[in-house]
């Protein structure tokens, strides 16, 4: 899709080439970017440098250009950041009742044991890790990395 965007950005204005890739690219970073939470960061590189390439697409610039001023400009999150907002948005909703019910399965309301001033803020049960084999993979499921 970025070659195929390249060879039409010369004919474009920078507000119509950010909208196509807007609509053509990062929407498909973004579509169901909460399943690569907890994923190593050579996972995730290979999406970070898509995005990358967006960036410089939209400016016209060089290959090797630094793109942290074209994020804030374009108002974008790194890859990683952007998994870890998607994946907080989910947990607000679960918390707050307003996501479907198999999400908000996944996660409790922490109750303390005793009167606490935090009972009241709204904080979320972390479960325990001890049972079963395999901590790598229980530490990337929602119900671990949402609260």
């Amino acid at each position: 899709m970025l070659y195929n965007i390249r060879k039409v950005r010369p004919y474009l204005a920078q507000e119509a080439a950010q909208v196509l890739i807007q609509a053509l690219i990062i929407s498909r970073l973004d579509y169901c970017n909460s399943l690569l939470a907890g994923l190593p960061v050579c996972a995730i590189k290979p999406l970070q440098l898509i995005q990358n390439a967006a960036a410089r697409l939209i400016f016209n610039l060089a290959k090797f250009s630094h793109v942290t001023q074209l994020f804030r400009t374009l108002h974008w999150l790194p890859v990683e950041a952007r998994i870890h907002y998607k994946t907080m948005v989910l947990a607000y909703g679960a918390a707050r009742g307003t996501a479907p019910s198999y999400i908000q399965s996944l996660i409790k309301p922490y109750t303390p044991t005793r009167a606490l001033r935090s009972a009241t803020s709204g904080l979320l049960e972390v479960p325990s890790l001890r049972e079963g084999n395999s901590r790598s993979a229980q530490s990337k499921l929602f119900s671990v990395l949402a609260p």
